[in-house]
Parts: structure tokens; sequence; C-alpha cells
């Protein structure tokens, strides 16, 4: 029988217990599949322990569902009242006519180079909005240029904005929830990127598919696989470049072997990113930023995943936001840090950090899960919500 979703509003551990219930599963069958012990299973359900996002995959597998499903997501109220559902189909239907033919007319490559990087700053600044109507036209326009030039400097331009196009769609399906068309945009990206002359745009792309192959497949050690792969093929050259996006890989690589229980492979990458952000300092290209500052981001998650939320907060007190610090990132700091905060029962500093992050990336802040978690543990604790968390709380969804 189809699945409907719970009821919005609901936690995440009111949406597991919901669908085990109509999978007919106990907790204890459950925790035996998706290889969580039965009593931190319990405390998942009743809100009393957070779940790391390898937990979240396994369980979503069992009980046949998305993870976006089992957060809430794509919390489709909230996209029909932001009119984001009706700008994504537009979006698919450019992707499906990516090598149609165009006759014209043509704009010049400085031109549309100029658009792709607005559009890339939207993307940093999460206005979805924004980017969901500009993207199908500029979507097509670039696909007709690829086919325009021959074989040189020109075309490679043309694919090299192809495949970050492709990368902004699938960003923006996969905030959402809608997992086809951000694999659909990756699988475009990935036809772009090789014929771009920039081997990072390869490695960007399997970094960003790695996320989605971690979270939908049973295999948990795929997408650690796949940062493998990406590092082995980026050849380190020395440029600033590079290095941001290999510093990138190890910890995107550190962070799925942590959610894997792979901890000497976790170790290993993230002392390689380590060293690196110690060598090079805080670099911003290709719309990564890489340093010091994002090594500190990763080991506050992975503090947060293991539910050391002390241990979150004391990183987090010696952190900066660095200069050119892209919203998305600052963002993901004050996220981090209100989660913390929210089971620390630390409520006044997270709501803070929470309106910090909502000023920072607003659209990133309302469809993030963890700001859902740390908004119900907020809930969940108090018996008089305040005024400013109950705003907060039907801005959010939650």
């Amino acid at each position: 029988m189809p699945v409907t979703a719970p009821v919005l509003g609901r936690s995440l551990g009111e949406r597991i217990h919901e669908f085990r219930a109509i999978r007919g599963f106990s907790l204890t069958e459950l925790g035996r599949r998706a290889h969580v012990s039965t009593s931190q299973l319990s405390r998942i359900e009743r809100g009393q322990r957070s779940a790391s996002p390898m937990v979240v995959a396994n369980i979503a597998r069992v009980l046949g569902v998305s993870v976006s499903v089992l957060h809430g997501q794509p919390y489709i109220h909230m996209l029909q009242r932001d009119h984001l559902d009706a700008l994504l189909e537009p979006i698919g239907s450019a992707l499906d006519s990516w090598d149609i033919p165009d006759e014209g007319p043509f704009r010049s490559l400085d031109a549309l180079e100029t658009e792709v990087r607005s559009i890339v700053d939207l993307r940093l600044r999460t206005k979805f909005a924004e980017i969901a109507e500009a993207l199908p036209a500029l979507l097509i326009e670039v696909a007709a240029q690829t086919q325009r030039y021959s074989p040189g400097r020109n075309r490679e331009r043309a694919f090299d904005l192809q495949a970050e196009l492709g990368r902004t769609a699938a960003i923006l399906a996969y905030r959402l929830g809608f997992i086809d068309l951000a694999r659909l945009a990756l699988s475009r990206m990935a036809a772009a990127a090789p014929h771009s002359g920039d081997p990072c745009q390869v490695a960007i792309e399997r970094m960003e598919r790695s996320a989605m192959t971690h979270a939908q497949s049973a295999r948990s050690d795929r997408g650690l696989a796949l940062m493998r792969v990406a590092l082995r093929d980026l050849d380190d050259d020395g440029t600033p470049a590079t290095q941001a996006v290999r510093g990138s890989l190890f910890l995107r690589g550190a962070s799925l072997a942590f959610q894997a229980k792979d901890k000497s492979s976790s170790a290993e990458l993230l002392g390689e990113a380590r060293e690196l952000a110690h060598r090079i300092g805080d670099v911003y290209e290709h719309a990564l930023m890489f340093g010091p500052f994002g090594v500190a981001l990763a080991e506050m998650g992975a503090d947060n995943d293991r539910n050391d939320h002390a241990a979150a907060l004391k990183k987090a007190a010696s952190m900066h936001l660095p200069p050119k610090c892209p919203p998305t990132l600052a963002a993901h700091f004050h996220i981090r840090k209100a989660r913390a905060q929210a089971w620390m029962a630390q409520h006044d500093e997270a709501l803070e950090s929470l309106s910090l992050a909502k000023a920072t990336a607003p659209e990133l802040t309302r469809y993030h899960p963890h700001v859902h978690e740390a908004v119900g543990v907020m809930l969940r604790a108090r018996a008089a919500v305040p005024d400013t968390l109950r705003k907060f709380a039907q801005w959010s969804g939650v």
C-alpha cells in the first residue's frame, strides 16, 4: 500500500514511530534490521536523543521510505506557499532538453559567465525561489552553447557553465527533498564536467553525488568509495582551486567514514584535511571554502552526531567566521551551534543561533532537518512556549 507521510509538524522520532507502526515492526525488530540498539531507537522516537545521518539512513532503508520523508521533507505545504513546487517542474523539463539544438540568438560567453556567477551567488545565499525562476531558460541557453563551438577553449567554457548549472540544479533539488530531480541534474553535470577542461568539476560532481549515494544506498561505504576515487583522480597541482577541492573531498570522506563507523578511515581523512588546512589557511574556490574553519565545523558536526554536544559548543567558542565566508557555510555553523545548545538546554542561546542562521541563509535554515530537530527539542522541553520560539517554529514549519 502507498505510504502517506505523517502529519506535518511531528518530530523525526514521531515519524519513525508512525512508519514503524505502519510496517508492523517492533522496536526490537526495527533496531535489529537497522543496526540500532533497542534502547537507542526508543530514545530517538521519544525525542530524547538525536540520530546521526547514518542511523536515519539505515532506519529509512528498513522502513522503505526516503530520508527526506523521515525528516518531513520536502515540506510540501511550505513549498507550495513559497511557490517553489511550481518552479521546480520547468527545471526538470530544461534538463530533459539538455542536448536539443537551438537556433539562437546567442549571448556572448562573457555575458553568460556573469549570469552564472550571479546564480551561484544566489545559491550561496539560498535564494531558492529566485534560482528556480531563472534556471530553466539559462540551462537551455547554455546547453545550446556547448553545441555551437568546435573543440577549443570556448567549448570548454560553455561546458564549464553547463556543469556549474547542473550542480546548482542538483543542490536546489536535493535540499528541497526532490531526489530524482537532483539525480537527473547531477547526471547532466557528470556528462558536462569532463569536457570543461577543469578536473575540479569532475571531482565536485562526485562530491555532490556522494551525499545522495550515501543517504539512499543500503551500502554505507559507497559514498566513501566515491570520495577516494575523486581524490585519486584529482592530482594536487598546488593551485588554490585544486587544494580547496581536495580539502573538501577529505572532509566529505571523513564525514562519510564517521557515519559508516569506519573510525580509522575517518581519522585518516580528517588528519589529511587538518594538515592541508594548516598549510594553506582558508581558501575560497569553486564556491567552496576550505581551511581551518571548515575542519573545525566538520569536527563540530561529528561531536553533535555522537551526542557530545558539550564538545561541539567548546569548539564553537573558539571559532570565528573567516573573511568572505559563504552564507551557507556561516549558516551551517549557526545551525550546528544551535543543535548543540538545544540539547544542552541552552534554549535562549539556541534560538539566538537559529535567528542568526535565518538572517544569513533563510531558506537553507527554514528547510534544514537539524533546525527542525533543535526546535522540536526546545518545544518539548517547555510547558509554556515563548512567543519568539513559537513564531520561529511556525516560520520553519515545525
